[in-house]
């Protein structure tokens, strides 16, 4: 181990209490989408007392920052922080279910979570900008802060602004999440295209629907206006769309290829008179197929859909871009010098007092605690290669990519790779059953339990920024397949340009934490005595 690594491990457990109570704060935020204004801010805040350059706001995103550090005679490495949460998933630190006190169940959670992976590459970015400062090392540690993660929000238009132009490798680190991909990283297939978009219903003439013969127009409310017919409307524009675009599904690709649509109804707590029409109504579709082509495939097919329903209710329709973000592209010298840091940091081992909290919670859902009440493979090391031969038993020979995530936008400007940490999760129950979501959230908001996980995947950022600047071969075989596999390197003959042509969605009704003479709660307001 070199002296700057050597440097940045021991700078790294020195300050294990500091960084453990920083992934608790920004887990107890509990922000969501493109509405993490607390968490944006602690880390723009923590990241200039480290001497980090920090532009707020990057690229237009408010919640957004891009931050440098060090001299730009060397190379330009880069990691990211996502901080954004889930609806739906408040759930407190605890061995029982239950919100965060003071707020809805509805509120906002980490599930993944992204807490602790904004701040094990957070640790990792400062421990290596602290080594390179005390060795004396040429080069500069770059961390972006990328909001609205779980809608693909912000490296699609980070990208397309240009701030990856620069970088000269990047390293994408997340909890573990499935198997196999669990203390290893991404070989050959990466992510795939993830699009994100919003079908807007407007009813906004509905008094040029028929008039009623018996008297009253389509939106005249004289004279018997509660019995005259009236324009269809937003709402059932809406669920025409809903319900068109489940049965089209097997239409829309083919079934020998794992791809996934889901869909969410937008709602701003809007109530309208029984006898007027809804003026508007949203809904929100996330694609994760293996490709750009097939992903354009999937929104022609809804928007055929759209317009359908929008002439049969009498609306116009609009849509509005979340997110397009690219497939992955693969780079074996990233992906071999990752791993090879994995290892030197070792697989997280989660102890005695990780252990117990983990049993307590077997007790709480009335299961029998177990001596390793642990899922086994999160404290193992499983090499890329094997990886990648498991992941590949379970897709078809032609798919190239599986899931989505948009790190995959880094890795069209720079040399980049991808590598998973074991996060707490418990092992099998005895009958084989699920356990509730509550669990593995409770489990990323524990100390015992999740720090394991943030330190291993601290030290290999750390590390692997620090190989890329003290070792420039390693970069320079990184830097020299990045060219073959683009045709030429940025621009090339093979290489995908950002597909991001829309402005940062920041305007929609997004949910968040609100603050009024009540005092602050989600946009949702609790109920006294709400069941969790």
């Amino acid at each position: 181990m070199s002296a700057a690594k050597g440097f940045a491990q021991s700078w790294i457990e020195q300050r294990r209490a500091e960084w453990s109570s920083w992934n608790r704060e920004i887990w107890d935020y509990g922000e969501t989408a493109w509405r993490e204004y607390r968490s944006a801010a602690w880390y723009v805040d923590r990241l200039e007392q480290a001497s980090f350059e920090v532009e707020r706001g990057s690229a237009g995103m408010p919640t957004a920052f891009a931050a440098r550090r060090g001299s730009s005679a060397g190379p330009t490495i880069a990691a990211y922080a996502e901080y954004d949460g889930v609806p739906d998933n408040c759930q407190a630190a605890d061995v029982t279910p239950g919100p965060r006190p003071g707020v809805s169940p509805r509120a906002g959670g980490h599930t993944d979570p992204h807490s602790a992976l904004g701040i094990a590459a957070l640790v990792g970015a400062l421990a290596a900008s602290e080594a390179m400062a005390a060795q004396g090392l040429a080069g500069r540690v770059a961390l972006f802060g990328e909001p609205a993660e779980k809608v693909r929000g912000s490296k699609p238009i980070h990208a397309a602004k240009g701030y990856y132009d620069d970088l000269d490798a990047a390293i994408s680190f997340h909890p573990f999440y499935m198997l196999p991909l669990c203390n290893t990283a991404r070989w050959d297939t990466h992510c795939g295209a993830g699009y994100a978009w919003v079908y807007r219903f407007i009813c906004d003439r509905p008094e040029s629907w028929p008039a009623s013969p018996w008297g009253g127009g389509a939106d005249s409310p004289i004279p018997a206006s509660h019995a005259a017919p009236r324009a269809p409307g937003a709402n059932d524009a809406l669920v025409q769309m809903y319900l068109q675009g489940k049965a089209a599904k097997e239409h829309l690709l083919p079934s020998g290829l794992s791809w996934s649509i889901n869909e969410t109804v937008l709602t701003a707590g809007q109530a309208t008179a029984d006898n007027l029409p809804a003026v508007e109504a949203e809904i929100m579709y996330m694609a994760r197929v293996p490709s750009v082509a097939l992903a354009e495939h999937v929104v022609a097919g809804l928007d055929r859909i759209a317009a359908a329903a929008a002439q049969a209710s009498h609306c116009r329709w609009e849509r509005q871009w979340i997110a397009k973000s690219r497939p992955g592209l693969a780079n074996h010298a990233m992906a071999a010098v990752t791993y090879d840091n994995l290892a030197a940091a070792g697989a997280p081992v989660f102890g005695a007092p990780a252990c117990d909290l983990a049993r307590q919670i077997q007790r709480t859902l009335g299961d029998a605690p177990q001596e390793r009440p642990f899922l086994p493979q999160i404290e193992q090391l499983l090499e890329p290669q094997a990886a990648e031969a498991a992941l590949r038993r379970i897709l078809s020979p032609q798919q190239t990519h599986f899931t989505s995530d948009d790190y995959t936008e880094y890795c069209w400007h720079c040399p980049t790779s991808r590598f998973y940490v074991g996060r707490p999760a418990l092992a099998p129950r005895p009958d084989g059953g699920a356990y509730p979501a509550w669990v593995m959230n409770a489990l990323g908001g524990l100390a015992p339990c999740i720090d394991p996980m943030i330190e291993t995947a601290a030290k290999t950022v750390a590390f692997t920024i620090l190989d890329l600047v003290e070792r420039p071969e390693v970069l320079r075989q990184a830097k020299a397949e990045f060219v073959q596999r683009t045709g030429g390197g940025v621009g090339g003959s093979d290489w995908l340009a950002p597909l991001c042509d829309y402005a940062p969605p920041i305007d929609l009704r997004w949910p968040e934490y609100v603050t009024t003479a009540r005092g602050t709660d989600w946009c949702i307001p609790a109920r006294r005595n709400q069941p969790a």
